[in-house]
């Protein structure tokens, strides 16, 4: 794609053409050495708006809460982004795209944009290039970027990464405290909401959090609240949505608002950096001299540095 071509797909996606947003991002997606110019290009062009973190295990209702979220959002002026990580289809490779079909009734209103990306594979709740398509709706005035992610694993911290503030999805009967602890959903989150809080032991499980949030000694600063809310009627949404903006207010008084955007560039820095080291590290010349070493025609060792001298080769 020549910068001209570029240009002009940024300019006409920032003006609301959905195709040159979906091109735009597809691009990103797929060539991670052009989403690197891409991005150099449309750094700084946005109004830098805040992103939101939706993280919890399948089944709890994430995508519902997103949708009822937008519910509210989508009758404000603003430009609304949402990222929807979707496991990937065994079949397709592609993402199964659960997220826009829950969704439908807010996909197509003008100010609403929503993207069901694939994981291909990628663990830690977010696709392969979600920081960098977070960057590019960044840079085309959305505000706020919502990013659901896959909750595939026990808790998907790379979402760290990528939102200013986590929110952490629960259920009635979530399990052992110790587990969860252990998977770090502590640590990770800003807000925890109790969904689908109309089913019995709901008070239970926000005595449960309340509880291990309190003995969360580790912790410095603004402890998480933890909020009910029943998003299948969009009960105790506008509290969460409230949260959230209060969160993101103590991020700015703070200057924790600063810090955070500058570990998030940190993070695209490096991965773009990296773009050029890919030919040695993508799995096909690794696996070849995995098969040397496994036929023994290649020590481990040798092997190391075989892989050290094509870094070098790239410097």
């Amino acid at each position: 794609m020549t910068r001209t071509h570029s240009q002009e797909l940024f300019r006409t996606a920032r003006d609301g053409d959905r195709r040159a947003l979906g091109e735009l991002i597809s691009r990103v997606e797929n060539d991670r050495r052009e989403s690197a110019a891409l991005l150099a290009e449309m750094h700084g062009a946005g109004v830098d708006g805040f992103t939101v973190g939706i993280v919890g295990a399948p089944g709890v209702g994430k995508s519902t809460l997103v949708g009822a979220l937008l519910g509210i959002l989508a009758t404000d002026r603003s430009r609304v982004g949402v990222l929807a990580i979707d496991p990937t289809s065994p079949l397709s490779g592609g993402a199964f795209l659960g997220d826009l079909i829950r969704m439908q009734t807010h996909a197509g209103q003008p100010n609403v944009f929503i993207r069901s990306m694939a994981t291909r594979g990628h663990q830690g709740g977010l696709s392969r290039s979600a920081p960098e398509v977070v960057e590019v709706l960044r840079a085309l005035r959305f505000d706020p970027v919502i990013i659901e992610t896959s909750g595939a694993g026990q808790v998907d911290v790379e979402v760290r990464d990528v939102a200013d503030t986590v929110v952490v999805v629960v259920v009635p009967g979530w399990g052992d405290s110790i587990q969860v602890a252990k998977a770090g959903l502590l640590e990770v989150a800003d807000i925890f909401v109790v969904n689908k809080a109309d089913q019995q032991d709901a008070l239970a499980a926000v005595r449960d959090l309340e509880r291990m949030l309190g003995y969360d000694r580790a912790r410095k600063g603004r402890v998480p609240k933890v909020i009910r809310t029943v998003a299948a009627s969009g009960a105790g949404i506008s509290e969460l949505w409230g949260e959230i903006l209060a969160h993101q207010a103590h991020l700015v008084s703070t200057g924790e608002r600063l810090e955070r955007r500058r570990r998030q560039l940190a993070t695209i820095i490096r991965r773009l950096a990296m773009v050029e080291f890919e030919p040695v590290w993508s799995d096909g010349p690794l696996i070849e001299l995995a098969g040397q070493v496994l036929a023994c025609r290649v020590e481990l060792a040798e092997a190391v540095v075989k892989a050290k001298e094509a870094l070098k080769g790239l410097l």
